[in-house]
């Protein structure tokens, strides 16, 4: 018990150290583009209960494996749509888009006119894209008299001294606002995970350098200390979304002083090919995935699932993902190992150093994923009611914890997590892709969200902690210039898929071709739009930098 007392503490500090404090509120106002003139909100009726309306609300499908529900029809959405009913005489359709396949599919949605009334994405170059076409109304005008909760929740944006979030990326010409972010309850972003069973088996330390690391998974190759057969050990486990899956590999070898704006004119739809250094990462990788350390068949893993298996049945060694991605209840990394291994055990490292030999990796901004109401929509006002609904503590605080003994219980006043099965487990952590102006727990108490976070896991809170402070150490903070683009939009998604594929075909490429296959990847993405979104981030910059002089 004093040992979780004290990972609770830890895990207090580390919080705060890393999110700072928060200024006094403001209703300043800051960000978004206009092509429409803006939208007037009609004036409420102060009837108690609005007439019937009808709303879509679109939710991530992440699939079925490790138990998960229906995420358009389970215990959640039945839970939401009769309260909504209730109190606010809406009814709520879900419509499922794939986590994976979330720009191509919303892009189909959204030419067809039939997009969900309430949208999201994580993606601003593809907002950016939908405002400039026109596709989305304006929220400005409904949010003071529709969004009041959502908005006090949001509150100050840190990133933007003296304006509140919900205001992040509203246009400061027209006053306009398309798209509202999320609020991050923490920063953590990505970690590096290990077999630490398989570790202490062949008596070797947790790696604390990339040197340390590649030998651990030589070993892993060379020696099967989990028994699985030489031939099927899979040393470090990845998928095609490299950049993603490898980053804090690849990115340790960017160069750690490279200037703020050199980094943010030269990262193109949050892909940092460009970057000095980040070449001798996709380098690195190559010459892993050719001494047989890496997966051979990562490049057809279009999503989460054949990776997760290799973890599940206990055959791989390591990976790189989400910081908390093993100890959450979905998919259930760590659970389903251990009901296939045991012993097994999979730790948070952090061994990549970068030139100044400093552990650096980068962190989330405050702003989360953005929702949006397409201008097809035809109930906005149902549309923001339901999210000034989801806003308000009482609603957003059950779908987080769910029921008391069945996917949570209380310690001392804070709720911690439990394993649930059946129709009231949740698909995504906390139910994120519910309650979607939240991403990260919130008990109502600041000190009490520290200590939450190492209980909000079906797990030990010493891993948490330690996942945690791994993923912080060194952080580097999200560069936020508060200015308008356009030009990623349209190219958003050939870019992505462009990148995959530069990606893929230079960590498998033969060693003496890899300078040719990645140069002409490189040449191949430039002239694909990457140039042009370059030179528009390079302008704002400068036009950023000189009002700054004014």
């Amino acid at each position: 018990m004093k040992k979780k007392l004290l990972s609770i503490l830890l895990i207090c500090t580390l919080i705060v150290s890393v999110l700072g404090g928060c200024g006094t509120k403001s209703d300043n106002k800051d960000g978004g583009n206009d092509k429409t003139e803006p939208t007037k909100a009609p004036v409420e009726s102060g009837d108690d209960k609005p007439e019937y309306a009808e709303i879509t609300v679109e939710i991530f499908d992440r699939g079925t494996d490790g138990g998960k529900t229906d995420p358009a029809n389970n215990f959640y959405t039945d839970w939401i749509k009769e309260k909504v009913k209730e109190e606010l005489n809406i009814g709520v359709t879900f419509v499922p888009v794939s986590r994976w396949e979330e720009t191509e599919q919303l892009n189909n949605l959204m030419a067809a006119n039939t997009a969900p009334d309430v949208c999201l994405t994580y993606s601003g170059d593809l907002i950016a894209n939908y405002r400039d076409l026109g596709g989305l109304a304006d929220l400005a005008p409904y949010i003071d008299s529709h969004l009041p909760d959502l908005k006090a929740f949001l509150g100050p944006d840190p990133a933007v001294p003296g304006h509140d979030l919900i205001y992040r990326n509203m246009d400061t010409e027209t006053g306009a606002v398309y798209s509202i972010p999320a609020r991050r309850m923490n920063v953590a972003q990505i970690g590096t995970f290990i077999r630490k069973d398989w570790l202490d088996k062949l008596g070797l330390p947790l790696p604390t350098t990339t040197e340390e690391f590649y030998e651990a998974l030589v070993a892993f190759k060379e020696q099967d200390p989990g028994g699985v057969g030489k031939d099927k050990v899979v040393p470090f486990t990845m998928t095609s979304d490299i950049r993603w899956r490898a980053a804090t590999l690849i990115e340790s070898f960017i160069d750690p002083n490279l200037s703020d704006k050199d980094r943010w004119i030269n990262t193109v739809v949050d892909r940092y090919y460009l970057l000095p250094g980040y070449k001798e990462g996709v380098r690195f990788l190559n010459k892993m995935y050719n001494e047989g350390l890496i997966d051979n068949q990562f490049a057809l893993y279009k999503d989460d699932t054949d990776s997760d298996n290799l973890i599940k049945m206990g055959v791989a060694g390591a990976f790189i993902h989400n910081w908390d991605q093993p100890y959450r209840e979905t998919p259930g990394l760590l659970k389903d190992l251990q009901e296939n291994v045991p012993e097994a055990e999979i730790v948070s490292i952090d061994p990549f150093q970068n030139a100044n030999g400093v552990t650096e990796k980068s962190l989330y901004d405050v702003a989360g994923v953005n929702f949006f109401v397409p201008a097809s929509s035809k109930n906005v006002e149902a549309a923001l009611r339901y999210i000034n609904w989801l806003s308000k503590f009482e609603n957003r605080y059950f779908l987080q914890i769910g029921e008391e003994g069945v996917t949570h219980e209380m310690v001392d006043g804070i709720p911690k997590i439990i394993a649930a099965e059946g129709e009231k487990i949740m698909n995504s952590q906390q139910n994120i892709d519910y309650t979607i102006m939240i991403n990260g727990l919130d008990v109502g108490d600041e000190e009490k969200n520290a200590k939450a976070l190492a209980f909000s896991y079906p797990v030990e809170p010493d891993l948490i902690v330690k996942a945690y402070e791994d993923a912080t150490r060194n952080g580097r903070s999200a560069i936020v210039i508060p200015v308008i683009l356009s030009a990623a939009g349209p190219y958003t998604q050939t870019l992505i898929d462009k990148g995959n594929e530069l990606m893929a075909k230079s960590v498998t490429a033969a060693p003496e071709d890899f300078d040719k296959v990645w140069d002409a990847g490189i040449e191949e993405w430039l002239a694909s739009g990457a140039q042009e979104i370059i030179d528009e981030r390079a302008a704002k910059y400068e036009e950023y930098e000189a009002s700054l002089n004014n």
